[in-house]
């Protein structure tokens, strides 16, 4: 065990001996390599600092050279200078010299034509005596002759250019109007549309016929009543044809026929529902189109009673051309025609939008179409240039601006181009008009319907203003007032309604 322990103590002190020599060792070349290292650095920084000296030396030398190089251009320019200054001294002085010379020379010329110009009045003076003397004329009359004489030629040349110039200008107006016209024109290309005074209704079999009709005729009574139009129950079949010459009234008549047969419940009560219903319907969408119409022209606002009427137009005619297509037409036109002469192109589209809006009242107003455009669009506070193509586009007024006078051409332009309007249609229309104002002038009268093409009036009174008795006498003074007023053919039939309703309410 004694041995084991030994053979330990000297292992562990052999091992601490072998680590203190290595140490000792590796300390020696740890100092040795940073001997080496620092000889290496001293060698390096005396290198460097032979380099450095060189790169002086030689930058000293190139500066000093470059500057030898300036110097002697410096002294080059100003070698130069000094010549072209000496030159120029020398040629101001040969300058001076002459100009001396030279205004000597120009007093001697004033000189002399000062005493030439005093010869020659002298002499004028006694040419002049001398022609006084032969002629009879002193200085101041002759001139007056002379004057005179010229005028005269110059009257009779200045007629001669004016006629020839106003010819050429007549010419040239001409065809520079048909060029903006014809420009115009081939810019914008409307579609034609014309009115009827009927619509038929396709019905899903013959027997929806009977239900329009109803026990003793009582749906087709109220239907007529109550729409304002007259229905025609004929032999084509599955069809039934309603006929009004008012368009607004016939539209909202068939819309209201159509949701009924789609129904299948026609009674008096259903009818007078769906008809308010649809009636709603049709104004809220003629606002809507007023809104969309002037979004499409490009113009920003607009009194809200004026874009109700606009959209109105769209169930107006005029001989037979839709009044809202007649509208949107001389718009465009107007407007084109406007920018190609200079004007404002949104107010002449402005003007020629409102220019017949008077027509979508003259169904309910008395007046031309005219005076009630301009008095609506002055209360509701439009331009002057709106109102003036109102009354100018028929000749009411001049034409007052470029937009006003584009509407009056544009209008003039939609209404005259082939097959635009029917004289024939318009007269029977203005005639089936001028029927009912006669019958609502009458005192008690609520609504009046020209039904079945004109041949008949439908009058409808207030029961509580007019009983049995009056009815009829009623009938008679308007037959006597359209026989008195009005021109037709054949005879017209006047139909009296006197109805009285009664309701009450179970609570």
């Amino acid at each position: 065990m004694e041995q084991i322990i030994g053979v330990i103590i000297i292992a562990i002190i052999s091992s601490a001996i072998g680590y203190i020599v290595s140490k000792k060792i590796t300390n020696a070349k740890f100092d040795i390599y940073t001997e080496q290292a620092k000889a290496k650095a001293k060698v390096i920084e005396f290198e460097a600092n032979n380099i450095l000296k060189e790169a002086k030396i030689n930058a000293r030398k190139e500066f000093e050279k470059e500057f030898k190089n300036a110097r002697r251009k410096i002294e080059d320019k100003e070698i130069e200078i000094n010549t072209h200054l000496q030159e120029e001294l020398d040629s101001i002085k040969k300058d001076r010299l002459i100009s001396t010379n030279e205004k000597n020379k120009t007093e001697s010329l004033n000189k002399g034509l000062i005493a030439q110009e005093s010869e020659y009045k002298s002499k004028l003076s006694n040419v002049l005596k001398v022609l006084e003397n032969v002629s009879g004329l002193t200085q101041t009359e002759a001139k007056e002759q002379m004057i005179n004489f010229v005028k005269e030629e110059s009257r009779s040349q200045i007629a001669s250019i004016f006629r020839k110039e106003y010819k050429q200008a007549q010419k040239n107006s001409k065809q520079e109007i048909q060029n903006i016209l014809s420009h115009a024109v081939t810019r914008y290309a409307g579609e034609f549309a014309a009115e009827r005074l009927t619509n038929n209704i396709p019905l899903p079999s013959e027997e929806a016929k009977g239900k329009i009709i109803g026990k003793e005729g009582r749906n087709i009574k109220a239907l007529e009543m109550c729409l304002g139009v007259d229905i025609i129950i004929g032999d084509i079949p599955n069809t039934v044809t309603i006929s009004s010459f008012n368009l607004y009234r016939r539209a909202i008549a068939t819309k209201t026929l159509e949701e009924l047969l789609s129904d299948g419940r026609i009674q008096p009560a259903r009818i007078e529902e769906v008809y308010e219903r649809v009636k709603k319907e049709f104004d809220d969408g003629v606002n809507k189109e007023g809104e969309e119409i002037l979004e499409e022209l490009g113009i920003k606002e607009m009194h809200k009673d004026l874009i109700r009427l606009v959209g109105r137009l769209r169930y107006r005619a005029s001989y037979g051309q839709n009044a809202l297509a007649h509208t949107l037409e001389v718009a465009n036109l107007a407007g084109l025609i406007a920018s190609q002469l200079g004007g404002d192109t949104v107010k002449a589209r402005r003007a020629g939008l409102l220019h017949d809006i008077g027509k979508a009242l003259t169904h309910e107003m008395k007046g031309s179409h005219v005076d009630i455009g301009a008095d609506l669009c002055k209360k509701l506070g439009e331009p002057s240039e709106v109102i003036n193509a109102i009354y100018a586009h028929h000749g009411h007024e001049d034409a007052s601006s470029i937009e006003s006078a584009a509407v009056c051409a544009a209008d003039a332009l939609s209404a005259a181009r082939p097959g635009a309007r029917r004289e024939v249609l318009q007269s029977f229309l203005q005639r089936v008009e001028d029927i009912e104002t006669i019958a609502t002038s009458h005192t008690g009268v609520v609504n009046a319907y020209a039904i079945n093409a004109g041949r008949e009036i439908r009058v409808i009174v207030n029961a509580k203003l007019v009983n049995d008795d009056e009815s009829i006498l009623l009938a008679s003074t308007i037959a006597q007032s359209i026989e008195d007023k009005v021109q037709y053919p054949g005879e017209i039939k006047v139909n009296v309604i006197r109805e009285l309703r009664a309701s009450g309410y179970a609570r």
